[in-house]
């Protein structure tokens, strides 16, 4: 007598197909990637799917996640790791460049693009809070450029922190369009211009200490 052996369940890499998924959402967008296309890319049917990562708004959010401590991790440690304010906006900028523009990935910014012809609201809303998050912590680094001189006191800190995520949203968007590597350099280079200086004291303008003959 021939005893049937039990199927046993297809077995596969989490974080391997958890990039993938990431990489259909940041080509695709949310609303365009579908759970086939998902299913296809991730080389797993649709139910390994939802028993693995739950359903694709649940897989969505974790992508997010994940895409925030690696593809998209940059800004957040040139914020924290230069020592300028100045210094932390331009690599931002200038990684921007690189990074859009890098052949072996999707180009521009998952949270950006994914954003695009969304109609789902609690994704909309995910993504709302990452940008709003994002235009905080350059704001906080700006605050923390004003106190340390580096900045006029008068600098509104928001609204420059606004300027530079709106080049930065840009970028990503030209990247798309096919902007290559040099001309979002450009770009940096043109936003740094508007970088507010500290105007000279009276005293230091005249030559303090100098005797007028």
């Amino acid at each position: 007598m021939v005893t049937k052996q039990r199927g046993r369940p297809r077995s596969f890499d989490r974080e391997t197909a958890l990039e993938k998924a990431l990489r259909a959402f940041w080509e695709h967008g949310y609303e365009a990637t579908s759970v086939s296309d998902l299913t296809r890319e991730m080389g797993i049917g649709a139910p390994s799917l939802y028993a693995a990562f739950g359903d694709k708004r649940t897989l969505f959010e974790e992508v997010v996640r994940v895409y925030g401590t690696t593809h998209g991790a940059g800004p957040g440690r040139a914020l924290a790791e230069e020592p300028t304010a100045r210094g932390a906006i331009e690599r931002l900028l200038r990684e921007a460049a690189d990074d859009f523009t890098d052949p072996a990935l999707p180009h521009g910014c998952l949270v950006i693009h994914a954003a695009t012809n969304c109609t789902t609201p609690e994704v909309e809303q995910v993504l709302r809070e990452r940008r709003a998050a994002s235009i905080g912590a350059i704001a906080d680094r700006l605050r923390q450029g004003v106190a340390a001189g580096e900045l006029p006191e008068s600098t509104d800190a928001t609204a420059l922190a606004r300027c530079f995520a709106a080049v930065f949203q840009g970028m990503s968007q030209q990247s798309r369009d096919g902007a290559s590597r040099a001309d979002l350099e450009a770009v940096a280079d043109l936003a740094m211009a508007v970088w507010p200086g500290i105007e000279p004291t009276c005293s230091g303008a005249r030559g303090e200490g100098r005797t007028l003959e």
